[in-house]
């Protein structure tokens, strides 16, 4: 029997046979198109092909591309594990011709690789094509064997493709296949309707273009874009009526069973198959970068694992246990893509952090849930706010608890959860960036042939030509050169700046960026015209500012040896997660969970400087992508690489795919110092440094602040004593008297809770321990904010410290304000980073306080 592997080659075999190019799949992230959150289809990394912006490399192509369908009209979540076929996660296989072949080839093709190579049964196969498309529909009888029965018309909604409201499209040819036992019942009825008539194969034919009026225009080349549903092609080709049921989920449903100790059952295993296929979502969104977060794919990427972490309650797993099915997803995909097996280690430690902490509050989360649930019956509806505070306090996906609500026959208002959201938003929103934009005007030709070829990597100054230019506004000008020594800004580092120049000519370039002009990519040197004006110019002298150049080498070189130095130290699960490289400086986003220790810190500055003191030579060379990534070279994240790529190789210690600029030795360096670290997002560090005669502007600097600090240091403490002669007035026996007075109860306990405008923390506390005092028996708290951070404490008296201590209390309210606290049973505080949060904590504490009394 074939296996998925097989099957996945045959594929790319076949059209490679025919002439077809393979090109690897691009990343389930999007990296040069803001409309998608992840990558949806196949066409998408050729989609500037369609839209006519760039060239293509190759007029025929095929591949296997990984998509990820969680969202928009693709989103058929609910349905994932529930029926055989729909997926988070999927490959697409297909093959491509850019102007070349057509509807013949395409349909004669695929008809032959299912029935002839692959063997499916010709009875059992049936096309559709546009009701309008006679040329396609002619085809089928004529370039294949099926029976004219069996190719049926259908409109626009099944069998016309559109790549958006304008813009290339056309009629579309698609493979279904019947699945049924009894093949005497298969009907032309059942297709495009019945669950058995299996989509397998779309044939595209990209042949016109929408207008913004709706209508149609020819385009000047016809386009060939198939999509093929893996999955499917193999539970077909394997005799099966599931895709769960074929080797691609297998291995992975019974290693569920395995960890969950739940035998799988075809008839009760939707959790089964929930797990084994969110893993592969999560193991190819973490290996291409999309981490967990609160918003975008992030948000995605947290619901889909709180959703498969819901699942694995289903079946006892109180546990982490997910993130140990990713060595089977490896053993499984791994050989096709080795980015799986390459960052493993860092996908398992991701996904069992989000296990760990979603696991402290899903128990809590579930309670609140049954809680706000309770007086509801099977046909009731559950208010958007309700859903709405789960989310916010709890984490939970509004997926996830309509999951939940299902489950006992209620409904949720979806449309007052999304109002409840807005208003979030509305209340945090801060104000966006300005800025027009400059005015773009046409550009000019002043000469034709060959551009923008980059000289760069062997001088800084060269002879070239103009080929086109544009005037903008203030005497800004772009341009285009046949050749050029300025880099273009790329993986991180910033384009050049310096001079093109000619008789009575002087164009200072500001900055170096990569345009798609006319179709194709070009270098676009962006100036401010000093001197004379472009017309009469063809030839000039471009020249690199050196010095900002040769900075900007220090750290670039120095990036790639902190990058894999942060390996050694930290861990293979270490990404590059985005960087710069400026003159003076540089930064490195990292994939990493945890705060880097000053020691860890010291240990990576410390292999830096080793590898730069050794003044290794530092080679770069040109070879095959396949080449390059056998020898050991490291690619990037969020990097486009053709079949040819530079490799940057310090001998024994890193080797990195980059088309950047770099020093001859590792000496030319002189020193590396790491200037700052913080937490960028969920999972991601940001590391600053500088390097050469920045190291000694630091220490410089340094001292300079450190004298600074003491001044302000002494203005402080004068400042904090004025502040606590004026709280000491504001902590007065009447103020503690009236608080006391509005003490309320619960579970027969007294209870405090309100903001106070105070001095500072300690005076907080002694106004808390007053009130608890004059109360005799109770739970204190008080809130505040101080120096724009809001700040609560939390005093209790000790008959209750047992059941309600201080310090457990108190981190419940710094969860809800984005911090967290601490201290003794009787008397314990807690800070967080946003002052609008405050207010939600105090809100909160009866709640909280009731789960409490309860628990205990």
């Amino acid at each position: 029997m074939k296996t998925g592997k097989d099957i996945r080659q045959d594929f790319i075999s076949f059209f490679k046979e025919k002439d077809h190019r393979f090109v690897r799949s691009s990343p389930v992230v999007p990296i040069d198109d803001p409309t998608l959150l992840f990558t949806n289809a196949g066409m998408n990394q050729f989609k500037p092909i369609f839209l006519g912006q760039e060239a293509p490399k190759q007029k025929r192509a095929v591949n296997s591309q990984k998509c990820i369908r969680v969202s928009g009209k693709h989103n058929d979540l609910e349905e994932v594990g529930v029926d055989n076929y729909h997926h988070t996660f999927f490959e697409m296989l297909g093959n491509w011709s850019f102007g070349d072949y057509y509807k013949a080839e395409a349909i004669e093709w695929a008809w032959e690789l299912l029935t002839g190579v692959w063997g499916l049964d010709k009875r059992r196969l049936w096309a559709t094509v546009h009701d309008s498309d006679d040329e396609a529909a002619q085809l089928w009888t004529q370039v294949t064997d099926i029976p004219a029965h069996q190719v049926l018309r259908f409109g626009d909604k099944e069998n016309f493709w559109e790549m958006g409201e304008t813009g290339p499209c056309g009629p579309c040819s698609e493979i279904h296949y019947y699945d049924g036992p009894d093949i005497s019942r298969m009907k032309a009825e059942g297709v495009n309707a019945g669950p058995e008539y299996k989509e397998l194969w779309n044939l595209v034919f990209i042949q016109n273009r929408r207008l913004e009026n709706g209508a149609l225009e020819d385009l000047p080349a016809k386009h060939v874009d198939t999509g093929a549903g893996l999955e499917r092609i193999v539970a077909v080709i394997q005799g099966q009526t599931s895709n769960y049921a074929t080797d691609l989920f297998i291995p992975l449903i019974e290693h569920v069973a395995q960890l969950t100790g739940v035998p799988y059952d075809d008839s009760q295993g939707v959790a089964h198959r929930v797990l084994a296929d969110h893993i592969r979502m999560l193991a190819f969104s973490l290996a291409d970068g999309a981490l967990p977060g609160n918003e975008g794919r992030g948000y995605v990427v947290r619901r889909i694992l709180r959703r498969a972490a819901r699942f694995g309650r289903q079946l006892g797993q109180l546990e982490p246990f997910i993130y140990r099915l990713v060595p089977t997803l490896v053993d499984i995909m791994g050989e096709a893509y080795p980015e799986l097996g390459e960052k493993r280690q860092f996908i398992a430690k991701v996904i069992k952090a989000e296990e760990s902490a979603f696991g402290e509050t899903l128990d809590r989360g579930l309670e609140l849930f049954g809680d706000i649930t309770s007086g509801l019956q099977a046909g009731d509806t559950l208010s958007g706010d309700e859903a709405f505070k789960l989310y916010d306090t709890y984490g939970f996906p509004l997926d996830l608890t309509e999951l939940m609500a299902r489950e006992r026959g209620i409904t949720v208002d979806q449309r007052g959860f999304d109002k409840a959201m807005a208003a979030q938003k509305k209340r945090a929103r801060g104000g966006g960036k300005g800025g027009g934009k400059k005015a773009q005007r046409d550009w000019t030709t002043v000469t034709k042939g060959r551009d923008s070829v980059f000289r760069g990597h062997e001088t800084t100054q060269h002879k070239a030509v103009i080929r086109k230019y544009r005037l903008l506004e203030d005497q800004a000008v772009e341009v285009i050169l046949d050749q050029t020594p300025f880099y273009a800004e790329a993986g991180g580092q910033i384009g050049d700046t310096g001079t093109l120049t000619a008789s009575g000519l002087l164009l200072q370039v500001m900055d170096t960026q990569k345009l798609v002009v006319d179709g194709h990519e070009v270098i676009v040197h962006e100036c401010e015209l000093r001197k004379g004006d472009m017309e009469n110019h063809q030839a000039v002298h471009a020249k690199v500012n050196q010095e900002r150049r040769q900075a900007i080498r220090l750290n670039h070189t120095a990036t790639h040896l902190m990058h894999q130095a942060l390996k050694v130290v930290l861990g293979d699960h270490i990404q590059q997660a985005g960087s710069l490289v400026a003159p003076d400086r540089l930064r490195f986003d990292l994939t990493h969970y945890e705060k880097l220790t000053s020691d860890e810190i010291e240990r990576i500055e410390t292999m830096v400087n080793q590898v730069i003191r050794e003044n290794q030579a530092v080679d770069t060379k040109v070879m095959g992508f396949d080449e390059a990534r056998e020898s050991g070279a490291v690619a990037l994240f969020g990097e486009k690489y053709g079949d040819e790529v530079r490799v940057v190789d310090v001998p024994g210690f890193s080797k990195e795919l980059c088309g950047g600029t770099h020093v001859e030795r590792t000496g030319d360096i002189g020193a590396f110092k790491i200037t700052a670290e913080s937490s960028l997002a969920a999972g991601v560090r940001r590391i600053e440094a500088v390097t050469g005669a920045g190291v000694f502007k630091y220490y410089r600097t340094l001292v300079s602040e450190l004298d600074s600090k003491a001044e302000k240091q002494r203005d402080r403490i004068k400042q904090l004593e004025r502040q606590l002669r004026a709280a000491s007035k504001a902590q007065s026996a009447d103020l503690g008297e009236t608080i006391a007075a509005e003490a309320q109860m619960i579970e027969g306990v007294r209870f405090v809770a309100r903001s106070v405008e105070i001095g500072d923390v300690d005076q907080l506390k002694d106004l808390a321990a007053e009130i608890k005092h004059k109360l005799k028996s109770a739970v204190v708290t008080l809130g505040t904010v101080l120096d724009g951070k809001p700040l609560v404490v939390v005093a209790v008296t000790d008959d209750l410290k047992e059941r309600v201590p201080a310090g457990k209390f108190v981190k419940e309210l710094g969860r809800l304000m984005g911090g967290g606290g601490g201290g003794t049973s009787i008397m314990a505080t807690a800070g967080g980073k946003d002052p609008a949060k405050l207010e939600a904590s105090l809100n909160a504490v009866a709640d909280k306080l009731k789960i409490m009394l309860t628990e205990r």
